[in-house]
């Protein structure tokens, strides 16, 4: 689990790294800027961030910590508030709309997560949103989470991230959850699984399935995780995608827990001229 955690540890000191230097430059406070993802500010997603992390290692403890946090996000979501509503409200309590707190508890708490998870065999099951993982797809989903909801940080204060080879875990558990995506939206997944061949970006190449001449996709490992993350449109990278399998995939793509969500539209996510 050591070189997942330190994956996981890297993926949240980037975003912690810019978030301190925008801390520092902006005369007014830089984590109130609205981001494109559902207009949720920079605030929203350490919140979300801070809030998952902490149910994270209740998944990791013995006992129901896990089920009665989720119980009352649950409970909150069916009387009608919307997952960032429910989590302001967590916060509030918590941080008494303090940012900079906020900011000190995330950036404190990450490093004694992946700690954490240190300690943990890769393949207990673990409690989490609609199904069990592994301790080793749990913390990969961390760092997903990480790095996903980042991407709306990095884009709205107009920096294009300097990706490194870390980004394989995402990708495979893109490819991982290729039939997630399918039952998410009760449907039935295509077989055969489409071939999947990425460049790093340290120019090496990454396989998953068996080659197909015509149910494929290739191109960027950093595109192919955007897409699985929802994070851009299958229209807005230079994936090559060939067969409908691969098609329909790429279309609906979602790596993550939770109900169906659709991708943003095209040229919805892109990064912004610095603000």
């Amino acid at each position: 689990m050591k070189p997942i955690a330190q994956d996981f540890t890297d993926e949240c000191h980037a975003l912690q790294s810019i978030l301190a230097d925008a801390l520092k430059s902006y005369r007014k406070n830089p984590l109130a800027l609205s981001t494109q993802f559902k207009d949720w500010t920079i605030s929203d997603v350490l919140i979300h961030l801070h809030m998952w992390n902490l149910a994270a290692v209740l998944s990791l403890q013995e006992g129901d910590g896990f089920s009665v946090f989720f119980a009352d996000v649950a409970s909150a979501m069916m009387a009608g508030k919307s997952h960032r509503d429910m989590a302001r409200e967590w916060a509030a309590e918590k941080f008494g709309g303090d940012d900079i707190k906020l900011f000190a508890a995330w950036s404190d708490y990450y490093p004694k997560l992946a700690q954490n998870y240190q300690q943990m065999d890769p393949d207990t099951r673990l409690q989490w949103v609609g199904t069990s993982m592994s301790a080793r797809d749990s913390l990969i989903a961390r760092q997903m989470e990480t790095w996903a909801h980042g991407q709306a940080v990095f884009d709205v204060l107009g920096l294009v991230r300097r990706e490194t080879d870390r980004i394989r875990n995402i990708a495979h558990l893109g490819v991982k959850t290729y039939s997630w995506t399918f039952k998410v939206r009760q449907l039935n997944a295509p077989k055969p699984k489409p071939f999947v061949r990425l460049t790093a970006p340290s120019s090496s190449v990454w396989t998953w399935n068996g080659e197909q001449a015509d149910n494929y996709i290739k191109g960027s490992a950093t595109e192919f995780c955007q897409v699985v993350t929802q994070t851009r449109n299958i229209a807005d990278t230079r994936l090559e995608v060939v067969g409908e399998a691969a098609e329909l995939w790429m279309t609906n793509a979602q790596c993550f827990a939770g109900g169906a969500e659709t991708p943003p539209a095209k040229g919805l996510r892109f990064c912004s001229p610095a603000p």
